[in-house]
């Protein structure tokens, strides 16, 4: 797995900030933010400019987005994590899925010329320059299901092993759309946080002084293998990606079915897929966007899959530590739920200062807790309507 994110460069620092608590959300510096309503982002540390020099060659470098570096920085730390050596195994098994919603081509993007404009505006850009590294000849594409996109990457590289397509899949997301016009949009439509002081206590999912999201960027990587290939390479392995339910409400383009109705028919698709019950649930990774519907609704939803159960079941959304990633947040929140699972630790809900009193789950608030996990779930909902749950199970 590989993660770049507003908490870290890297797996393991994004893993102990995240357990720790704290957020990465801090005043926009890619552009002059003073004019805007939202001036607050998750923006990747600064020295990601030097340090995915380290992994990308210059002119490489010079045809990609800075999103799709982070991309690529993400693969490379995955495959190297993974232990993958691409010249021993079959590269036509071999293959890439990403989620993208866009490439970052915008406002804020550096050193855009007529010969790089369209390799940088290419939504399909990040698998190629995955496979063209390692030289793999298996399929190679992108997904754009807005945020859940990258979960719909996991779905996809899962299948393609089931079917006994592939042995070996990178999958995963990278997104920002930290740039003046998104952010104005995406305010237009109120759904971002106006609350920029201070900026780490302004993504408070499930509290009931939410106002919005706050946006964050990154990417995340997962290496799915099948078990019979990993076991005869001796592959370490984190945990088993056992199901998935993806649908689509087909109901309106930016709010989700009332009452929730679309996320648990989601959710409960997923667990029969597993082939288990809603019992054996012992965790949830939220979509937790920290809107008003979306808190409302997911929060709906689990009542309505785990009824008399519901608040016993740990759910904590990581979107209030690292904002929301959207192409990327499916795979980053997934990397966050395996690594929950493998570790025995829930990461928290920070900033639940003032918990809205119809939201009453168990979401783990403020501070990580130490609790043996078997299964989980990673919920990913998206503008139009896109529905993923991800089922990840102990090893």
């Amino acid at each position: 797995m590989g993660i770049v994110s507003s908490l870290g460069l890297d797996l393991e620092t994004n893993w102990s900030n995240l357990v720790a608590g704290r957020s990465g959300i801090r005043s926009i510096t890619l552009f002059d933010a003073s004019e805007n309503q939202t001036r607050i982002a998750g923006e990747v540390p600064s020295a990601f400019e030097e340090h995915y020099r380290n992994y990308i060659k210059k002119r490489a470098a010079s045809q990609m987005t800075r999103v799709t570096r982070m991309c690529m920085v993400a693969a490379k730390d995955a495959v190297n994590h993974a232990g993958l050596d691409f010249d021993q195994l079959d590269k036509t098994r071999c293959s890439v899925i990403i989620g993208v919603v866009n490439t970052g081509n915008s406002s804020v993007e550096k050193d855009t010329t007529p010969q790089n404009t369209v390799f940088k505006s290419m939504s399909n850009s990040m698998s190629a320059w995955i496979s063209l590294e390692y030289q793999l000849l298996g399929p190679s594409y992108a997904i754009n299901t807005a945020c859940a996109s990258s979960a719909y990457a996991l779905a996809s590289g899962f299948d393609l092993i089931r079917n006994n397509q592939a042995d070996v899949v990178i999958v995963g997301g990278a997104d920002s759309i930290i740039n003046k016009e998104e952010i104005e949009g995406f305010n237009a439509l109120y759904a971002l946080s106006v609350q920029n002081d201070p900026p780490e206590k302004a993504s408070k999912p499930f509290a009931a002084d939410r106002d919005g999201f706050v946006i964050g960027e990154g990417a995340g990587v997962i290496i799915l293998e099948s078990e019979k290939h990993a076991h005869k390479r001796g592959a370490g392995i984190y945990a088993e990606l056992a199901g998935y339910g993806l649908s689509s409400e087909g109901y309106n383009i930016m709010a989700p079915m009332k009452d929730g109705e679309g996320m648990s028919f989601t959710m409960k698709k997923a667990i029969r897929a597993a082939g288990i019950s809603a019992e054996e649930i012992d965790y949830i990774n939220a979509h937790g966007t920290s809107t008003e519907l979306n808190d409302r609704y997911e929060t709906l939803a689990i009542k309505r899959v785990f009824g008399a159960r519901a608040k016993k079941v740990p759910v904590s959304s990581s979107k209030s530590m690292l904002g929301h990633t959207i192409g990327a947040a499916g795979t980053i929140e997934g990397i966050i739920t395996i690594l929950s699972i493998y570790h025995g630790i829930i990461t928290p809900t920070i900033n639940l200062f003032h918990p809205d009193p119809d939201l009453d789950l168990d979401f783990v608030p403020h501070t990580s807790r130490k609790q043996a996990l078997h299964v989980a779930l990673s919920n990913s909902f998206g503008f139009g309507g896109h529905n993923a749950t991800l089922v990840f199970r102990k090893y």
